[in-house]
């Protein structure tokens, strides 16, 4: 049985490593975008997609989590590399049943200034220039995600639909790794401290990449 605590529902570069780091240090399992094989016993989870975990158990059970027994923290949730493009993040129904199924989770969705994330994607490996464009994505369909505009105008309507599905709900929490504040109010959110806050997974070939990855 899942005893899931936290979900990320960030896009990737907005910070994502930096708060899988802070919430290892923190005493959270996490899993960030894929299981490493020391990080779990059994070995059909080893070199498995955070995406591909969640869809199996959403389909087998109804319960996205069922499949993350040894970890309670899910921080990087999309899935581009290797003929798929899943990206949990972006489905309303799997979110729902996250939700119905783990009552106590705490939702963060960790993010950027919009046109940072976007130039972040571009420098990062093929992410922004090939990845992107060539795969359908949600909000993003085959063909599109090559320009700025492109990116920015689906990072923006991603982050809109989070906050329509969760209006009201107090499990969810927006928040930009640039605030000063950022910290502080993902301890409050979640209700653990962090020990550590800083940058992880800079672009070492982006010598201007000043924010968290």
């Amino acid at each position: 049985m899942s005893s899931l605590k936290v979900v990320n529902l960030g896009l990737p570069k907005t910070g994502t490593t930096t708060l899988a780091r802070a919430l290892k240090i923190a005493g959270f399992r996490v899993a960030d975008h894929r299981i490493r094989p020391r990080q779990t016993d059994v070995p059909a989870l080893k070199e498995a997609f955070v995406a591909d975990l969640l869809y199996k158990g959403f389909f087998q059970s109804g319960d996205p989590a069922e499949l993350f027994e040894d970890f309670n923290a899910l921080t990087e949730l999309s899935c581009l590399r290797k003929g798929k493009s899943l990206w949990p993040q972006m489905d309303f129904g799997l979110i729902d049943a996250i939700r119905k199924h783990h009552p106590d989770v705490r939702f963060l969705a960790s993010r950027r200034d919009s046109w940072d994330v976007s130039q972040s994607m571009l420098a990062w490996s093929d992410l922004g220039t090939d990845r992107l464009p060539a795969s359908d994505i949600p909000g993003l369909p085959e063909g599109y995600g090559e320009t700025s505009r492109e990116r920015i105008q689906w990072i923006d309507g991603h982050y809109a639909h989070l906050r329509s599905i969760f209006a009201g709900d107090a499990s969810f929490m927006e928040y930009n790794v640039a605030d000063a504040n950022a910290q502080k109010a993902i301890e409050n959110h979640i209700g653990t401290p962090l020990p550590w806050w800083g940058q992880a997974n800079a672009n070492p070939h982006a010598p201007h990449e000043n924010k968290a990855s």
